[in-house]
């Protein structure tokens, strides 16, 4: 979202930006209901959503029209949907096709497969089996010829491609029928797997240039803080990749002298991080609601469907749900891949600043389209890529700092804080074996035995 701020950044450098940077295994009739409400938990515990905090609660409630009881039963909900959704991702391998939560609280999970013999095993977990024609890793395969076909040819008229899994289809966001039928030609695919939907839509990045308070890039453009990260004895915080290029510096809310661009991609991916000075103190908060703190406790991804909410320097706190992961989106700077699309609303100036679920951290915003009057769209590079490409550390309430342990060490198959674990990774930790159900950054506070709701003994 090009903004009155953002038209006077680095116009020489980047002409035309656009952003918001102000950016085991028959089918069956039903499946088995939900854990009934009882004690909390160990994935909500694990994840903080037996406490969330109050202005998330009220976001939630406010722009999901939740009332206080579905709210804080809506995280519970999500939190422990996502632990059983990962043993069933590592239980059904290829074909395993997506998963989702639905419903005001987010009380049924559905997992998708395409093996009908797999819907047993599925409902053992409570969930409601989908049989469907292509798995996940199919439909990314899909994906990728549409990516790199739009790349080819450019893809001003197709700008958004994504896996939907509630469908178990690729869809392309077009400007006309034609246009989203040219790229899939090009990209040699089946028409029968891609679904064009058309819109006149077309993200930019938000540029107009604690997560969500203001900073200012060079004097000149304005983006939104997300998450505070360390790496080794420096200090500093997660932003947007279109906010600035290396070396470029940063003035805080207050305009006093803050940092430099330590590290920033753009395009091809949205991330960097801004290194401080000694005058500023990462914490593990986000501003919410009435300047109000909310605390993150960790970066665990947050299923489609889930509730996720937003800080941004121009528009403050907003909520809305999970739409898609891994979406590719052409801005006019070029293709960003592996952002997740939301309902959350968001204006320029809002680049760069944090999305959380309950207290996880999801992504820093990147771009999308409307604003929060009318609603629209907006995509965040998650967080855990940028977290492992940069070798950071998220600050969290665990007090975590210095660098993630390197990968490829002698003891890389060890469990270890800092390092970024995806579903199906192994560990080893005090003599035993572990799976990985969702993917995060480890925590100090969360090894291996302590936390079911992150990993499975093997």
């Amino acid at each position: 979202m090009v903004g009155r701020h953002a038209a006077r950044s680095r116009r020489a450098a980047l002409t035309a930006l656009g952003a918001l940077v102000l950016t085991a295994l028959p089918a069956a009739a039903s499946a088995a209901p939900p854990p009934a409400p009882g004690p909390v938990s160990a994935a909500a515990r694990t994840l903080g959503a037996d406490a969330p905090p109050a202005q998330v609660l009220r976001a939630m409630r406010r722009d999901l029209g939740l009332t206080p009881d579905q709210a804080s039963a809506r995280l519970v909900n999500e939190a422990e949907a996502g632990t059983r959704a990962g043993m069933l991702r590592n239980t059904l391998g290829d074909r395993f096709a997506g998963a989702w939560v639905s419903g005001a609280t987010s009380a049924e999970l559905t997992v998708a497969t395409t093996d009908a013999a797999d819907t047993a095993a599925i409902e053992a977990q409570g969930a409601k089996a989908a049989v469907v024609d292509k798995g996940l890793a199919e439909l990314r395969a899909v994906k990728e010829k549409l990516d790199a076909a739009a790349a080819r040819t450019g893809a001003a008229e197709t700008p958004v491609r994504f896996v939907d899994v509630r469908t178990n289809r690729i869809v392309v966001q077009a400007t006309s029928e034609s246009a989203g039928a040219d790229l899939v030609e090009a990209a040699g695919a089946e028409a029968a797997d891609v679904t064009v939907r058309v819109s006149s839509e077309r993200p930019r990045v938000f540029k107009d240039l604690v997560g969500g308070e203001a900073y200012y890039i060079d004097g000149q453009a304005r983006c939104s803080i997300g998450f505070s990260v360390t790496k080794d004895d420096q200090q500093g915080f997660a932003t947007a990749g279109h906010c600035g290029g290396p070396g470029a510096k940063t003035t805080g809310f207050d305009e006093t002298e803050q940092g430099t661009f330590q590290a920033s991609t753009f395009p091809g991916k949205d991330m960097a991080w801004v290194g401080v000075n000694a005058d500023w103190t990462a914490t593990p908060d986000v501003k919410g609601e009435n300047d109000q703190k909310v605390q993150v406790t960790g970066s665990v991804e947050a299923l489609v469907g889930a509730s996720v909410c937003r800080s941004g320097s121009t528009t403050g706190w907003h909520c809305g749900t999970v739409q898609q992961h891994d979406t590719s989106v052409t801005y006019p700077q070029g293709t960003v891949d592996g952002l997740t699309r939301t309902t959350v609303c968001a204006e320029p100036g809002d680049s760069g600043g944090p999305f959380v679920a309950g207290t996880q951290a999801q992504g820093t915003t990147s771009g999308g389209s409307g604003d929060c009057t009318g609603g629209g769209t907006t995509f965040y590079q998650p967080v855990n890529p940028l977290l492992s490409d940069f070798g950071l550390t998220l600050r969290t309430t665990s007090a975590q700092t210095g660098t993630p342990a390197p990968q490829d060490n002698a003891a890389a198959d060890a469990w270890a804080a800092g390092r970024v674990y995806e579903v199906g990774a192994t560990v080893s930790h005090a003599g035993l074996r572990y799976r990985c159900l969702q993917n995060h950054q480890a925590q100090g506070v969360w090894s291996p035995e302590a936390t079911p709701a992150l990993w499975q003994r093997v």
